[in-house]
This record gives structure tokens, C-alpha cells and sequence, in this order.
């Protein structure tokens, strides 16, 4: 019979970290990777080695990408002074083969110049932040002004009728509960704050851990942007359904037609134009 968790062995949250939380409730950084490696061999016929990522936060992409491969290297940008000291702490504690590999740029990711990458990511739907038709793509053309000429830009998107709801979503995990708390939607500008939550069993929470103050983009808007931007073939990667239990199956594939579900999250893919 396994051991029955020992109390002081819980979570609390005066004991945890919630970048930490994060990274364990909302990032699947394996999976990123696995999915960057297929669809660049699928469209460059080799392996993608220098990886940007935008919005970088405590850089666990950062970390996983430079850990993926000995070859690898990547630069994480984010423009908050406290993230920054957390994301170069975290580095630290990497071997020093890897830790060399990998560097944080604190700045603004619309101004912020790195070595050409062959993969720009901005995942977590980071870059809904912002909230303009021009500033989305001021973004984009920067972010493209980054990439090598066959380089590709990966960003995510979500959806569904539930994304128009103000509503709170409750997943258990290790040791505490993810809630992800949205808190205001308006329809007619499409902006939405959402909150994260940390619950704990000892009663205890972290509330309003992060806030998110955003415009809740379409699919459309986005890939339209991006050509607008310079990028060429944007695709939609659309996650499959597992049959038995009708959940994610965290398989993305090509696709030109989603189902109109409550809740769905793709991946988006263009190609920077050859010069």
C-alpha cells in the first residue's frame, strides 16, 4: 500500500513558488519541442538548432530546448525586470555545456535584436497582449526581421464558445489545484482579463498569481496579420480527440477545418518569405 502523503509534505502557499506552479499546471515544454522538431523537419527536411523564444518568462522552453540537443542554443526575451532575475537564476542551475548555449534578454519584444533563429516562438498566447490590428503586426514584423530567410514563427491560439464565458475551470494536480479564472470578457472589443489561481490543501490559495489583460484573437485575424507581417503559409495545427475519453489528445495536425467545440488550442505555423 503506498505511503499516505505526509502533511508537511504539502504544498502550501507560503511554501510555493508560482512560476513553479506554472510551469508544472500550464507549460508542456517536452511536447513543444517534439512538435517543433516535425514540423520543421516536415517543411526543411533537417533540424531546427537556434530557437527564440518572446515572452520567455522563467524560460523552461529556454531550459528544455538547450537540454533537447547537444547542438542547440536559444535566447529567451521578456521585458519584466523581476521575470528576468528569475529566468537567469533558473539558468544557472543548468550544466555549463547548456548554460552556454542559452542566454536571457531583458527588453521589449518589439525592439529586442537576436542571432536569426531558425524557430520564434511566442506560445502560451503571450502575444495577445496585444490588442491592436497595427500592434500585432508591428510585432510580427519584427519577429520575422529575427528568423533566418527559411526560418518559421510558432504561436498558439484559443477558442470556443466557453472562452466567451466568465467562468472559473478547477484542475487538480501534485499537490494543488489550477484555476483558471475568466474574469471579464466584452464581446464588442474582444478583450478578456483572466486570472490564475493556486489552491492548496491546507486551505490556503494563491490568488490572482497572474493576471492576463488581453484581446481574445481569432484564427483568422491572427493568420491574416502574420501574411500582412511578411510570413508566407500560415497553417493551422488543430489538436486531435482521444475516442474514449473525448479530451485533447495532444496530437496537432495540419488542418483547414476545426470542430465548433466549447474549447480548443492550436498551434499556428508561417514561414518566413525568402528574400
Amino acid at each position: 500500500m503506498a505511503k499516505r502523503r505526509s502533511r508537511k509534505r504539502w504544498r502550501t502557499a507560503a511554501t510555493s513558488d508560482p512560476h513553479e506552479l506554472y510551469e508544472l499546471a500550464v507549460q508542456g515544454t517536452e511536447s513543444d519541442c517534439q512538435f517543433i522538431d516535425r514540423v520543421y523537419g516536415q517543411l526543411r527536411g533537417k533540424k531546427p538548432h537556434h530557437l527564440r523564444e518572446d515572452f520567455c518568462a522563467s524560460a523552461q522552453m529556454v531550459r528544455e530546448w538547450v537540454n533537447w540537443r547537444k547542438t542547440n542554443s536559444a535566447a529567451g526575451v521578456d521585458i519584466d525586470a523581476g521575470i528576468v532575475r528569475h529566468a537567469k537564476a533558473r539558468l544557472a542551475a543548468l550544466p555549463a555545456a547548456a548554460r552556454s548555449r542559452a542566454r536571457i534578454v531583458r527588453g521589449d519584444v518589439r525592439r529586442v535584436h537576436t542571432d536569426l533563429a531558425d524557430v520564434l516562438l511566442a506560445l502560451n498566447f503571450s502575444y495577445f497582449v496585444f490588442k491592436t490590428r497595427r500592434s500585432l503586426r508591428d510585432y510580427f514584423i519584427h519577429a520575422r526581421a529575427n528568423l533566418k530567410p527559411d526560418g518559421l514563427i510558432i504561436v498558439d491560439a484559443y477558442g470556443g464558445s466557453g472562452s466567451w464565458e466568465e467562468r472559473e475551470e478547477e484542475r487538480a494536480l501534485d499537490g494543488f489545484v489550477y484555476v483558471w479564472d475568466q474574469n471579464k470578457v466584452n464581446p464588442i472589443t474582444h478583450e478578456v482579463r483572466n486570472h490564475i489561481h493556486f489552491r492548496f490543501p491546507d486551505g490556503s490559495e494563491l490568488r490572482r498569481a497572474f493576471t492576463y489583460d488581453w484581446r481574445l484573437w481569432t484564427i483568422p485575424e491572427i493568420t491574416e496579420t502574420l501574411v500582412e507581417a511578411g510570413f508566407v503559409n500560415p497553417v493551422v495545427y488543430w489538436e486531435g480527440t482521444d475516442r474514449k475519453t473525448g479530451e485533447g489528445n495532444g496530437v496537432f495536425k495540419p488542418t483547414k477545418a476545426g470542430e465548433a467545440c466549447e474549447g480548443w488550442i492550436v498551434y499556428i505555423v508561417a514561414e518566413n518569405a525568402r528574400p
